[in-house]
C-alpha cells in the first residue's frame, strides 16, 4: 500500500501549510492499580509514566509536520509552563511557532488523563476557554494574513475555545475572497464558517447529525446511509464545496454537490485506542488535496492516516515512518481461512457486518473497482474470495488466467475498499460461504438470484443476497478479445 501512495507522499515536502485553532496540552498519567483508597471507593494509581503531547489544533500541526510538510502554527497560549511545553514540543517537530502567541491574561488549556493500565479513570480539564482579547485578535489576524502569501493550504481546527473569534473568521473570509486557498475546517460550530466558504468541512458523525437535528443511529452502514441522504443539507448548512463526515474506525463519507456520495475506508483495526484520529484525518486529507489528489483519494488518504495514528496509545500522530511500518508492501490483505474466521469473529463481536463476494478478477478494470466499492458500502468489511489459477482455467478455459494468483491478490489488496482476500480453489464459493456465513453476499448485475446456487445457502442462515447493477461495457473477456483483435490474432485464447 505504501508504494501506491509514495508519489503523493513525495510531494508533501514541497508544501507549506498554515494551521490556526485552539491549542492545548494533552497529558497522560499512567500507572498500575490493584487496590482501592480508604477515604473513598476509588482506585489508587501507582504512577509509573507521564507523557505530554500537543493537542487540539497543535496535534493537527504535528501530524502535518510528521508527514513531511512545512507547517506554520497560529494560536495563543498562556504565559505559563504548559504553554512553554507545548511550544517546545512543536519545535521538536520543526513546526514554525512564530505565530504562536502567549498572553499572561490566559491559562493554557490542558487535558490530563489518568489511566490504570489501558483503562481511563479520569480526565481533568483546566485553562481559558473564553475569547482572546482584541489585541491578541489583531495579532492573530496579522499572522494569518502574512501566512496567506506563501501557504498552499489553510487548516482551521476550532474547538470553540476562543481563538477563532467572529472577527478572526471575518478576516479569514476576506482573505479567501482576495486570495483563495485550499481551506479545510474542523469546527464545533460549522454554520459559523458558511460565509468563509471552505473547500472542505470535516464534522464527525455526532457533530453532523446534531447540525441537522437528526437522531444518532447505530452501525456504520446506517450512519453512512443517513449522511448520504442528508448530503444536500450538509452542503447548504456548511457552505463548503465538500463535506466529509468521519465515522470513527469505519472510515468516512465524502459528500460533494451534484456528485454521488462516496464511502472511504482505512485499513481494518484490531483496536483503536488513540485520541485525535480526526486531527490525523484532517492533516492527511489536507496534504493529499494540496498535492493534487482528487477528493476521493484525499479522503481515503485521510482515513489511512487516521487508522495508522490510532494504533498507538495517547494523542494520535501519523508519521511517514508509521505508514511505512504498517502499510509495507510485504503485508498484503491475503489471509487464510483460519485467520479470516478468527478476524470475523472479532468483528462480529463488536456488531460489525461482513460483506462477501467472489470472482476471478483477472484483469482488474473500472467495472470491477466500481462494483467492489459499492459492495464495501453495504457493510463494515469486504471479503473477496479469489479463484486460484487452476479454478480460473476450469471456469474460463485454456490461456486463463492472464495474471497469476499472487498478482491478482496484490492488485485487489491495494484497493482501499477491499479488507480481506482469501484463496478459492473451488469453482464456486459455497464452501467458503458455509464456513464464514457472511451477512451479505454480493454479485454483479449479470447474475440473478435464480441463477445463483449460493443464494439459498446464504438465506438459510439469515444472510441476504444483493445483486448490484452491472457496469455495461466492462468485462475481462471482452478486453482480452479486443487486445487479440488489435494484434491481428483474432483469438482471445
Amino acid at each position: 500500500m505504501l508504494a501506491e501512495w509514495m508519489p503523493l507522499l513525495q510531494r508533501f515536502a514541497y508544501l507549506q501549510v498554515t494551521v490556526i485553532g485552539d491549542v492545548m496540552l494533552d497529558r497522560y498519567v499512567r500507572g498500575k492499580s490493584d487496590r482501592l483508597c480508604r477515604e473513598a471507593p476509588v482506585p489508587i494509581v501507582a504512577v509509573n509514566n507521564i507523557v505530554e503531547a500537543p493537542g487540539g489544533a497543535a496535534n493537527v500541526a504535528m501530524n502535518l509536520a510528521s508527514l513531511g510538510a512545512r507547517v506554520r502554527f497560529i494560536s495563543c497560549t498562556g504565559k505559563d509552563d504548559a504553554g512553554a511545553r507545548v511550544r517546545r514540543l512543536l519545535e521538536t517537530q520543526r513546526v514554525d511557532v512564530e505565530g504562536l502567541l502567549a498572553d499572561d491574561a490566559r491559562e493554557t488549556l490542558s487535558k490530563e488523563r489518568v489511566l490504570a493500565g489501558s483503562q481511563l479513570l479520569l480526565r481533568l480539564d483546566r485553562g481559558s476557554t473564553g475569547d482572546v482579547t482584541s489585541n491578541i485578535e489583531q495579532q492573530l489576524i496579522a499572522a494569518l494574513t502574512e501566512g496567506y502569501r506563501t501557504t498552499d493550504a489553510i487548516v482551521v481546527s476550532d474547538y470553540g475555545y476562543g481563538i477563532l473569534t467572529d472577527r478572526v473568521r471575518t478576516a479569514l473570509a476576506k482573505l479567501q475572497t482576495k486570495r483563495p486557498r485550499l481551506l479545510l475546517v474542523d469546527a464545533k460550530d460549522m454554520p459559523a464558517y458558511r460565509r468563509v466558504a471552505p473547500t472542505v468541512i470535516k464534522p464527525n458523525y455526532a457533530e453532523a447529525v446534531r447540525l441537522l437535528g437528526l437522531s444518532e443511529l447505530s452501525g456504520a452502514t446506517a450512519r453512512a446511509r443517513q449522511a448520504t441522504e442528508a448530503a444536500s443539507c450538509f452542503i447548504e448548512h456548511s457552505g463548503a464545496e465538500m463535506v466529509v463526515v468521519t465515522l470513527d474506525e469505519d472510515g468516512a463519507v465524502l459528500l460533494e454537490a451534484e456528485r454521488p456520495a462516496q464511502r472511504v475506508f482505512g485499513p481494518p483495526q484490531r483496536q483503536a485506542r488513540g485520541a485525535g484520529a480526526g486531527d490525523a484525518f484532517l492533516a492527511g486529507m489536507a496534504l493529499a488535496l494540496a498535492a493534487g489528489a482528487l477528493p476521493r483519494v484525499g479522503a481515503e488518504f485521510g482515513a489511512i492516516t487516521a487508522a495508522t495514528a490510532v494504533r498507538e496509545d495517547g494523542t494520535a500522530v501519523c508519521s511517514r515512518e508509521a505508514l511505512a511500518r504498517i502499510h509495507r508492501p510485504e503485508t498484503p490483505k491475503l489471509t487464510t481461512r483460519e485467520e479470516l474466521t478468527e478476524r470475523l469473529n472479532e468483528l462480529r463481536g463488536s456488531g460489525r457486518r461482513a460483506v462477501f463476494t467472489n470472482g476471478c478478477f483477472d484483469i482488474v478494470h473500472s467495472g470491477h473497482t466500481s462494483f467492489l466499492a459499492a459492495a464495501r458500502a453495504l457493510g463494515d468489511c469486504l471479503i473477496v474470495a479469489l479463484n486460484t489459477d487452476a479454478s480460473v482455467a476450469s471456469l474460463k478455459g485454456p490461456g486463463r488466467p492472464i495474471n497469476g494468483f499472487a498478482d491478482r491478490a496484490e492488485v485487489l489488496g491495494a484497493l482501499g475498499c477491499v479488507d480481506f482476500v482469501v484463496a478459492m480453489p473451488e469453482d464456486g464459493p459455497q464452501a467458503l460461504i458455509d464456513l464464514l456465513q457472511p451477512d451479505v453476499f454480493v454479485k454483479g448485475g449479470d447474475y440473478t438470484r435464480e441463477t445463483l446456487p449460493e443464494a439459498e445457502l446464504v438465506e438459510s442462515y439469515g444472510g441476504i443476497v444483493v445483486i448490484l447493477d452491472y457496469v455495461a461495457g466492462h468485462s475481462t473477456t471482452g478486453m482480452i478479445e479486443r487486445i487479440a483483435l488489435s494484434q491481428g490474432t483474432g483469438s482471445a485464447a
